[in-house]
């Protein structure tokens, strides 16, 4: 099985070399890490990049890039932590609203993605999304302004 993949991985390395690609292959490993929190699937990916550094990002129960670790310390307190912010966070009234709605976010930015590849916008279309965006913005701010803070073993990455 090792053979395959490492043929398959040097096939597609090639092709990509053929695109004009650097490709930099490591012997690396990819970790799944699986939790159930209050009957809520969590799930994470991490690997070690050609820098020597982890990557991290969540898949389930909605998928978001998290971070770059220095080492797998710096992962399981991460995971630690944002189980624990799970935890509290299920305790909401709201918590299946919010994982819908981190799910919608994720099918609109591919979706966004999907637009600009393949059809040439006008600008007037872009300032429109733009402009929605920057509603959006102010709504998440205008609800935690509203909001009562639960967890506070640590500062929001971006929600300042």
């Amino acid at each position: 099985m090792k053979d395959l993949i490492d043929a398959e991985l040097s096939y597609n390395s090639m092709k990509l070399r053929q695109l004009g690609a650097e490709v930099t292959t490591i012997n690396s490993k990819v970790s799944y890490v699986k939790f159930l929190i209050r009957g809520q699937k969590i799930a994470y990916a991490y690997n070690i990049n050609k820098d020597g550094k982890y990557f991290i990002e969540k898949t389930l129960p909605y998928p978001i890039p998290l971070k770059e670790c220095e080492d797998e310390d710096d992962i399981v307190e991460l995971i630690e932590v944002d189980l624990e912010q799970f935890e509290s966070a299920a305790q909401s009234n709201n918590i299946e609203s919010f994982i819908d709605i981190s799910n919608q976010l994720f099918r609109v930015a591919s979706k966004f993605e999907d637009l600009y590849l393949y059809y040439n916008v006008p600008k007037n279309q872009t300032e429109i999304i733009s402009q929605k965006i920057q509603e959006i913005e102010d709504q998440i701010e205008q609800a935690r302004d509203e909001s009562e803070r639960v967890y506070f073993k640590k500062d929001p990455d971006t929600l300042k």
